[in-house]
């Protein structure tokens, strides 16, 4: 019997609908077999020996933080820096919402965000200046009035509803935040804990350029939040420790690995001392003013806290190190290529288990291209070698 074109409208948007369901359950399948691939291979691609697979625990995954976790670098970078100012944190909020606001298109959202930001620069300057030292001040009011001048932009962007022109213009404002926030860290000082004395430091932060066989990586590493590994690298950079090696381990989608020297060893040796340089796990908790060393969060206890520098974003920087032994990191060093859209906000097993010491703020179409069998073939400290200190 045939059936009535009414009967076969309703059999194609059956058809149809099944279609899209079963399309839906597949990709929940994929995603869920990513996660699961993720989970059993997190941590069992550093150092050799291989590494077995780090366990579950069950604490660890009651504790994972929910919500929207910051994905972008430079965002990560503003957050971590020691400072104590809540008109320029609620400025730099304002702005950076604004990519929030641009995925569901609520431009009137962002013209308010925008003229909140206006308003903090013209009503509250002597707030945003009480935390700038007297020798920075008037560079500072000259950066406050860029600042507004970029705004201005921002806002005609905004009002024209030209995405094209409003992130590059939200982008160069708050490159103005973050100088106007640098220019905030005042008496920065760190002694390093007994034991690693003997170890390079970073007090502040330092920019690398790194030439690769595929195009150029700008990194920012940061040593307010991770003196002795940020030091470490900024050592062996300045070194050219790096210049030459391969990228020994590359998975697309997840980590790409380099730093280690040829021959037997995994790691750098001191000429001073003809030993191997080890670094503690060394990181920095929220709301504590030291890292804490030699100890996973796990380990330590502290499920529920976040490290101020977290595997979030695409080109997280961190020291690779043997599965078990946390202070066995040297010279290897590997860059988180796992996109994070592709798990809930905070849902990773790194943050607290591996050291992070910086990000990839520019290059990360080159990231996205290296391979294993390509090369580092130089790297250079750009900005703030000044900050390395090296032990007496």
């Amino acid at each position: 019997m045939k059936s009535s074109p009414l009967e076969g409208d309703r059999l194609v948007r059956y058809t149809e609908g099944r279609q899209s369901w079963e399309e839906t359950v597949k990709r929940r399948k994929r995603w869920l077999a990513v996660l699961v691939i993720l989970l059993c291979c997190w941590g069992t691609f550093l150092l050799p020996p291989l590494a077995i697979a780090l366990p579950v625990a069950p604490p660890l995954i009651a504790a994972l933080p929910q919500g929207n976790a910051i994905t972008d670098p430079k965002a990560l970078l503003r957050w971590a820096l020691p400072i104590d100012n809540p008109t320029v944190r609620e400025l730099q909020k304002d702005l950076e919402q604004i990519s929030f606001w641009v995925r569901g298109k609520q431009w009137s959202k962002i013209v308010s965000n925008i003229s909140k930001a206006k308003t903090i620069i013209r009503d509250r300057t002597a707030d945003l200046l009480q935390s700038i030292p007297a020798e920075k001040q008037e560079a500072a009011k000259t950066l406050l009035a860029e600042l507004e001048t970029s705004l201005d932009t921002l806002q005609e962007a905004a009002k024209a509803k030209d995405r094209s022109q409003l992130l590059p213009a939200k982008a160069a404002a708050l490159d103005k935040v973050g100088e106007l926030e640098a220019m905030m860290v005042q008496n920065f000082s760190y002694t390093p804990p007994k034991g690693y004395e003997h170890l390079p430091r970073l007090l502040g932060r330092a920019t690398v350029e790194m030439e690769t066989t595929k195009g150029k990586l700008t990194i920012v590493v940061d040593g307010y939040s991770a003196p002795l590994t940020a030091g470490n690298f900024v050592d062996l950079v300045q070194r050219h420790f790096y210049d030459g090696l391969p990228f020994t381990r590359a998975e697309e989608s997840y980590v790409l690995q380099a730093g280690d020297p040829p021959g037997p060893e995994v790691g750098f040796i001191d000429p001073k001392t003809n030993q191997y340089r080890a670094i503690p796990l060394e990181i920095l908790v929220e709301g504590d003013k030291y890292p804490l060393y030699g100890i996973t969060l796990e380990d330590a206890g502290r499920y529920l806290e976040h490290p101020v520098l977290p595997f979030s974003a695409y080109g997280t920087v961190a020291l690779a190190r043997p599965n078990d032994d946390p202070n066995g990191g040297s010279s290897q060093f590997f860059f988180l290529l796992f996109e994070p859209e592709l798990t809930p906000a905070g849902l990773n097993l790194l943050d607290g288990r591996y050291a992070v010491f910086g990000y990839v703020v520019e290059g990360e179409e080159t990231l996205r291209q290296l391979r294993q069998g390509d090369k580092i073939l130089s790297a250079k400290v750009v900005d703030g070698l000044e900050n390395l200190v090296q032990p007496a």
